[in-house]
């Protein structure tokens, strides 16, 4: 049977990829399919899938920073939404109730604030894979929704303790002393090399050491992996780390989404009522984007943040099991929280992918902030006297910068995504703000162009850097472009873009090592001609 479940998934997620939606949407309907053809989930099914969100929220640790969560527009922003949500939504199924709707009327007042508390979670899931799919997991907008998120994961444990009853053990007090043990963790990570160590020490910190150790005093696993992988993400291998888990979470979390089809069985009552759930999807986003843009965050933050939270939480699906077993909740609701669900994936996947288009559309009937007021993460842009912009400052990046400045002297101004990475950059003498190069709004920010000649897109992610092409070629920037890229695929739509140069990272670093070669050793080598 497992063989069958995994055929169906990547036959299904191959033809959401061909029809331009994330494989995922494929995974969920194919998870449907099966359903209705007497298929059901299993043990090793159920497994993979609780095995790969526990490493999701582990490489979401690895690259959050806890400043991040403690700043008042995350933390007031998901208290304020989530109170706000479920008071609202239950207030809208107490009118439903007095009416006398058949599921509703047998719910007393706090089995439908329990309802609206599920209704009121986004996928954490769901969003880091559609942000990592456009390479945006760095964006500023990424950044407020990842925040808000984990606030969200951090009240779903008080949720869950509460509600069971079931306090941590005593001795959950040790847990306080992990942070003390961080210089272990740090040089342990130093000495298990790049390969296949680094990969299981992943896997290790993440299923024993942070999962492992929660579920022994009494607390959900879940947060153990994520706090776990936020005390390592100082580490300058942490990004090393996350990317070396990469493809075993994908695989893993492929099993999560199928699971999520397989659990629900679908009835007309239950299929009403997801429905239902979906048309109170657009409030919940509106929501979304009243609370973030309230912080002084541009529309264009506001909207695509609230883009990326537009769905529904498995952690509904958690609080229906929860609220079934206990006997305040149908076996109907709890199937239908499961297929509204399935279904806000499937809306939500299309708008984040043209989430940039819709802003372009949607933007200009929009009030902005005045730009003095705006959020400190999203003032505008003076480049000074710069001649070439450098948009991604890592390790390419970084070269490209030390080499031109090398050369012509002070005329690069760098761009980076990471407000601490670029901090560090200027300590180190080079000339890096922090901003968003797919942005949009990137060039509008930006006060005065004029004396920018030149400009390098030196994004780790494809999709990135071929976003800002576009974003460049739309604008009508009149200087010249070059970008990097990995396969001849990525070259052909960046030629086809209007990009002038284009530098393959692979077959160019070879000949730049021999290039460095010679020129540093001088071999004694004798010229041959065939």
């Amino acid at each position: 049977m497992d063989i069958v479940l995994i055929s169906a998934a990547f036959i299904a997620g191959f033809a959401a990829l061909k029809c331009h939606l994330p494989p995922l949407v494929g995974f969920l309907l194919a998870g449907f399919a099966l359903q209705a053809w007497g298929y059901q989930s299993n043990e090793t099914i159920t497994t993979l899938a609780d095995l790969g969100v526990t490493l999701l929220l582990f490489t979401i640790g690895l690259k959050l920073d806890i400043k991040t969560l403690l700043s008042k527009e995350i933390w007031a922003s998901a208290t304020f939404h989530n109170l706000t949500t479920s008071v609202l939504f239950a207030a809208l199924f107490a009118g439903l109730k007095l009416l006398g709707l058949g599921s509703f009327a047998s719910m007393d007042l706090g089995q439908l604030l329990l309802l609206g508390f599920a209704l009121s979670f986004s996928s954490t899931v769901f969003a880091v894979k559609a942000l990592q799919e456009k390479g945006e997991m760095n964006a500023t907008y990424a950044s407020v929704a990842i925040g808000i998120l984990v606030m969200q994961d951090i009240f779903a444990v008080i949720f869950l303790t509460a509600s069971t009853g079931k306090l941590p053990h005593w001795y959950a007090i040790i847990l306080f002393g992990l942070p003390l043990l961080r210089p272990i963790f740090f040089r342990l990570l130093n000495r298990v090399g790049h390969n296949e160590m680094l990969v299981l020490f992943g896997v290790v910190f993440a299923l024993v050491v942070g999962a492992g150790l929660f579920t022994l005093v009494g607390m959900k696993p879940d947060l153990g992996a994520l706090i776990m992988g936020m005390m390592l993400a100082e580490h300058r291998k942490a990004s090393e780390l996350s990317k070396s888990l990469f493809n075993i979470k994908e695989l893993f979390l492929v099993c999560f989404f199928l699971n999520i089809g397989l659990s629900a069985e679908p009835t007309l009552n239950a299929l009403l009522l997801a429905l239902l759930f979906i048309a109170l999807l657009p409030l919940k986003g509106l929501l979304y984007f009243i609370t973030i843009n309230a912080f002084k965050f541009r529309v264009r933050t506001s909207l695509l943040a609230s883009l990326t939270l537009f769905n529904y939480s498995e952690f509904g699906l958690i609080v229906g099991g929860l609220a079934f077993s206990l006997g305040w909740m149908s076996a109907d609701m709890m199937v239908a929280l499961a297929l509204a669900l399935s279904l806000s994936f499937v809306i939500a996947a299309p708008l984040n992918r043209l989430g940039h288009k819709i802003y372009q559309h949607s933007g200009k009937w929009l009030q902005e902030h005045a730009a003095e007021k705006l959020n400190q993460r999203d003032r505008l842009i003076n480049p000074g006297q710069a001649q070439v912009l450098i948009l991604g400052m890592g390790r390419i990046g970084s070269g490209a910068y030390d080499e031109l400045k090398a050369r012509y002297g002070s005329i690069c101004l760098g761009i980076e995504v990471k407000e601490d990475a670029a901090a560090e950059h200027r300590e180190e003498g080079r000339n890096v703000i922090a901003a968003d190069a797919t942005d949009p709004d990137f060039w509008e920010r930006i006060l005065d162009t004029a004396q920018v000649k030149l400009v390098l897109l030196a994004m780790p992610h494809h999709q990135g850097n071929q976003t800002a092409l576009n974003q460049l070629k739309a604008r009508g920037f009149k200087g010249q472009v070059a970008a990097i890229a990995a396969y001849q695929d990525q070259f052909d739509g960046l030629f086809a873009s209007g990009v002038d140069a284009a530098f393959n990272i692979y077959s160019e670093a070879g000949s730049g090592f021999a290039r460095h070669v010679c020129e540093q050793l001088q071999p004694p080598l004798t010229a041959r001609i065939d």
